[in-house]
């Protein structure tokens, strides 16, 4: 959203904006570029009468400011639907969907533009390191935008990427997740259909052909589709893979790729990527070049530091399948060492009991397993909420040191009593524990 503003304000238009918290980095962002944000939502906000008020997917009915909009039948909008009027029409747009590895996909593929000289405008659901921010808008006729399968608004329940008007769609893959506003995967399905849809027949419609959920709905006739991944059938098959602790080979027919990345995840995400950048006319060694220079993203398997010889990674995983793979791709990276993951169930997924016995499996590649309490959980009925007792017994069962703790700084303590050089922790949060990383480096650091 401040992205979005900033650009519109370097358009010429006069932007301000709401919320109910601003602090730094996002503050400061705003403050440069001389854009007014009020703190806390009123009415008397909006009593300029704007002639667009764009509102946020947070934003509920009750909130003052929607409310006024209603009442005195201002023109409103939502973010995608901002983008899509405002940024993206006109231009070519690859959309990078799936439920895991978006972020990753979507960074990598916007620093191979990037790096060729292409100056994509992007929207990235994190910050790659290359880039240094999540969103730039160029005239470039190329716009790069992670496509997230979450609803619009409060008036616009669609995923947010039916509004990004997609030339090439890319889907990594499909699991049930966001059990807040999907009753099951047939319903998660029915969206990607909806954004399928959307693809032109002068377009191409980009699939991981080896993953189950997908295959029926990469059976369509409207638009050109190619199939990417490790299998046989796939039009663009990756072959030949060698794991090492810091980086990743694989190889197509007449080419050798080689990412600094880990496991067989990214290998898929950086096969999209060349299927993807191949078709939009970039050339393999030009892909090459790009990837021997990607420095990954903040909080997707980002190291914060070592201390007492005890390596802190951060990892934004959540869902099973998320979780399990940054293990098996940590264990490739730390072999031998003692593994530790710590676990905040925060989502509105992993706080409910849907992925109860996936859970403990994805864990297999831990050696200990921390789980913090369950955030908001009197919002949840009881037979919905996630059980940490049934967790723990079957991450016992399953030969796993284990502990249920309540909190950050109990997680801390315990994991500073009990860990030794050499050892390795994963923190999988998606933002509730804050500075726990910061404690544990620097609790490590004095033990």
């Amino acid at each position: 959203m401040a992205s979005a503003a900033a650009a519109l304000q370097e358009k010429g238009l006069r932007v301000t904006g709401s919320d109910q918290n601003v602090y730094p980095p996002m503050s400061t962002f705003l403050a440069e570029r001389r854009i007014e944000v009020i703190s806390g939502y009123a009415e008397q906000n909006l009593s300029h009468k704007p002639d667009l008020v764009v509102i946020g997917n947070a934003i509920s009915r009750g909130n003052p400011e929607a409310e006024y909009v209603l009442d005195h039948k201002l023109l409103y909008c939502s973010l995608p639907e901002l983008l899509k009027n405002f940024f993206i029409r006109g231009k070519r747009s690859l959309v990078v969907t799936g439920t895991h590895g978006k972020t990753t996909t979507t960074a990598l593929l916007t620093w191979v533009f990037e790096h060729n000289g292409l100056k994509p405008s992007y929207l990235i659901g994190g910050i790659p390191n290359n880039l240094q921010q999540g969103a730039r808008f160029t005239e470039s006729e190329w716009f790069i935008i992670e496509g997230d399968e979450y609803d619009t608004a409060f008036f616009d329940k669609r995923s947010k990427f039916v509004h990004y008007l997609p030339e090439v769609a890319i889907i990594n893959n499909l699991e049930f997740d966001h059990a807040d506003i999907f009753a099951d995967l047939a319903a998660i399905k029915t969206s990607f259909n909806h954004f399928i849809r959307l693809v032109p027949r002068n377009g191409l419609l980009l699939g991981n052909g080896d993953d189950l959920n997908l295959r029926s709905l990469l059976n369509v006739t409207h638009c050109p589709v190619k199939r990417y991944g490790l299998g046989d059938s796939n039009a663009v098959q990756a072959f030949n893979l060698r794991y090492g602790p810091t980086a990743t080979e694989f190889e197509i027919p007449s080419f050798k790729f080689h990412i600094n990345l880990v496991g067989e995840f990214n290998v898929r995400n950086a096969l999209a990527v060349v299927a993807c950048a191949k078709h939009c006319g970039l050339k393999n060694q030009q892909i090459q070049s790009a990837f021997d220079t990607f420095k990954g993203i903040k909080r997707r398997m980002e190291i914060r530091g070592i201390a007492g010889g005890v390596t802190v990674v951060d990892d934004f995983g959540h869902h099973p399948t998320a979780i399990r793979e940054t293990l098996r791709a940590l264990r490739i990276k730390y072999p031998k060492q003692k593994l530790w993951a710590i676990f905040e169930p925060r989502t509105n997924t992993t706080r409910r009991n849907v992925f109860q016995a996936e859970l403990a499996d994805a864990f297999a590649d831990a050696d200990a397993v921390v789980v913090s309490q369950v955030a908001r959980l009197e919002l949840l009925k009881a037979e919905e909420r996630l059980d940490p007792d049934r967790l723990m017994q079957d991450l016992q069962k399953a030969g796993k040191m284990s502990a249920y703790l309540a909190d950050a700084d109990a997680i801390v303590n315990h994991v500073v009593k009990n860990a030794q050089g050499g050892e390795v922790v994963v923190v999988f949060s998606n933002g509730g524990f804050g500075g726990i990383h910061g404690k544990l480096l620097e609790r490590l650091g004095k033990y």
